[in-house]
C-alpha cells in the first residue's frame, strides 16, 4: 500500500527579525554550497552552520540531482531545517525524490539517477534511515513561503499574486515548474511561459528553476538559478538588503535548457 501524502501546501510565517539568505538551485554542488555559506558569514558550530547576526537560510529547492555530492547537499539542508530553523521549499527534483520514496512510478533521469546511485552505495540500514529522514523533512516543509508580513514570497518555479494564501493542483504545478503554454518543444519538454513578465504583485517573489544569466529584478520578481551545476553560478540573495552573493560552479552536467548560461 502506498504511503498517504502528508505534504504541507504553504506557510505564512512571521519572525521578529526578517533577515534571510535565500539560496538558488544547488543540484548536488556541495563544495560550492559550503563556499557560498561561508562567504555569507555562517560559521560551523556543532555540525550546523549559524550566522552571528541570527540570519536564516532558505533554499528555493532542487538541492540534489545532476551534481557530484547529492546526499551531502540533502544532509546539509535536512540538518539546517531540523535543528537550526532553516527553510526549504519544494522543488520539482525534491518532489520527484519524495514520490520515488512513496513508491510512485517516476522516471530515473534528469539527475535523479546520480542521487540514487549515491544512495544505493550505502548499507541497507543507512538507506532506510535516509529515506525516513528525507520523508519527514520534506513533509515538514511546503510549496511556497510568505514572510515579512507577506512582503516576501519564496517558491521554486513561480507564483502569481492571486495564488498567495491559496492552494490547488494548478498552483502546485506552477510552484514546482512555473507556468507553461500547454505545448511541448522538439525534445518533448513543456514550453515555459514567462510568468514574471505578467506579475504585478506587491510581494517580492524569489524563485529558481529556470536558468538565467543573472539574477535580474523583473516586476518585483527575481530568479536566482544561474546554473551552478552547468558551470554557472550558485547565487544567494540577502534579504532585506537585496544584495547578491555568488560562487562560480563547475560544469558537472551538460545544459540542455533554453535559458542563457552566465559567461
Amino acid at each position: 500500500m502506498k504511503k498517504e501524502r502528508r505534504e504541507r501546501n504553504f506557510r505564512i510565517l512571521e519572525f521578529r527579525e526578517n533577515k534571510y539568505d535565500i539560496i538558488g538551485d544547488i543540484h548536488g554542488c556541495y563544495e560550492e554550497l559550503i563556499l557560498l555559506i561561508e562567504q555569507l558569514g555562517y560559521e560551523k558550530k556543532d555540525g550546523l552552520y549559524v550566522h552571528p547576526e541570527g540570519r536564516r537560510l532558505i533554499s528555493v529547492g532542487d538541492v540534489a540531482d545532476k551534481g557530484p555530492r547529492n546526499l551531502d547537499c540533502l544532509h546539509f539542508w535536512m540538518d539546517q531545517v531540523t535543528y537550526n530553523g532553516a527553510f526549504w521549499v519544494h522543488g520539482n527534483h525534491c518532489n520527484k525524490l519524495y514520490r520515488y520514496f512513496l513508491g510512485n512510478h517516476v522516471r530515473i533521469s534528469h539527475g535523479l539517477e546520480k542521487t540514487l546511485c549515491e544512495l544505493d552505495a550505502l548499507p541497507k540500514e543507512e538507506r532506510q534511515a535516509f529515506r525516513r529522514r528525507y520523508m519527514q523533512c520534506y513533509e515538514s516543509q511546503c510549496y511556497y513561503l510568505l514572510l515579512d508580513k507577506k512582503r516576501l514570497a519564496i517558491v521554486h518555479g513561480g507564483l502569481q499574486e492571486e495564488s498567495m494564501g491559496n492552494f490547488s493542483g494548478r498552483i502546485r504545478a506552477v510552484c514546482l515548474y512555473g507556468e507553461t503554454t500547454g505545448e511541448t518543444d522538439e525534445n518533448g519538454r513543456p514550453q515555459r511561459r514567462d510568468w514574471a513578465a505578467s506579475y504585478h504583485g506587491k510581494a517580492l517573489v524569489v524563485y529558481g528553476h529556470t536558468v538565467t544569466a543573472a539574477p535580474i529584478l523583473v516586476n518585483h520578481t527575481v530568479d536566482i538559478d544561474q546554473g551552478c551545476v552547468y558551470g554557472g553560478y550558485l547565487t544567494a540573495l540577502r534579504y532585506p538588503e537585496m544584495e547578491f552573493v555568488q560562487v562560480r560552479g563547475k560544469p558537472y552536467a551538460e545544459y540542455h535548457g533554453d535559458g542563457v548560461l552566465p559567461k
